[in-house]
């Protein structure tokens, strides 16, 4: 089968395009549009009206539909829809979202009809389809790094540690982590979105960090990271996120 890749709206779900699927019309994609932003609302005694603070962005979700071709194996698009990860949008080819599927399709309705509306449950942010992650390598000195985050909001970006004994973490010269890592050498993974540290295995490993994970934040535009002491590696990934 030939598709008309240039015109047919268009899903890739962790890696796979809706196009390749047989039988599986994608008809409209969800609107382009701000997150809701999460708010707490407190009324005080004696004053008029009310304070509003903001907490930041709340995950909302994106809708669409979806129809089917008489080949099309039912199963299969189920099964392609019916899980969770990374998606980008035919509409924005070059960023992507981070979804969870908790509306499954329903087998008999898309027999009966051949289509149905599919909604995806995504986080507030996107993020490059492209940029990847930027491996640095030194040699057992002080990492110094410059990281561009390209978004237009601040990002929380994964940084990945190899070095050995204390590491001090710099991000445009603010000391934000003191890290202790075994004198051999280890590798410490810093999330800054889930505000955590693991190793490569999983594990956490927050109790050789001190400092406050909410401080791992870059800035648009241009950012000085550097990780002081006995440095083999430093990973970075996520650096760009828009709303």
């Amino acid at each position: 089968m030939i598709f008309n890749f240039n015109t047919q709206p268009y899903v890739i779900i962790n890696g796979k395009d809706s196009r390749s699927v047989e039988g599986l019309i994608v008809c409209t994609l969800p609107f382009i549009a701000l997150p809701p932003k999460r708010t707490m609302t407190e009324e005080i005694d004696g004053r008029d009206g009310d304070i509003v603070s903001v907490l930041g962005y709340a995950a909302y979700d994106k809708t669409f539909e979806i129809g089917l071709k008489p080949e099309c194996n039912v199963d299969d698009v189920i099964a392609f829809f019916n899980t969770s990860g990374k998606v980008v949008f035919g509409n924005e080819p070059d960023k992507f979202y981070n979804f969870a599927n908790y509306e499954l399709l329903e087998f008999e309705k898309l027999l009966r009809l051949k289509k149905a509306v599919v909604t995806f449950h995504v986080q507030p942010f996107k993020y490059s389809d492209s940029e990847g992650e930027k491996v640095y390598q030194f040699n057992g000195n002080t990492g110094m790094l410059t990281a561009m985050n390209a978004g237009n909001i601040y990002s929380r970006p994964k940084i990945t540690i190899t070095g050995a004994g204390n590491v001090d973490l710099y991000i445009n010269e603010e000391k934000i982590l003191e890290i202790e890592l075994p004198a051999a050498g280890k590798t410490i993974i810093l999330d800054g979105a889930g505000m955590e540290a693991l190793d490569v295995e999983g594990n956490y490993l927050n109790r050789l960090v001190t400092g406050n994970y909410d401080n791992i934040i870059l800035k648009p535009g241009t950012n000085e990271i550097e990780a002081r002491g006995a440095i083999s590696e430093v990973k970075i990934s996520a650096v760009s996120r828009w709303i």
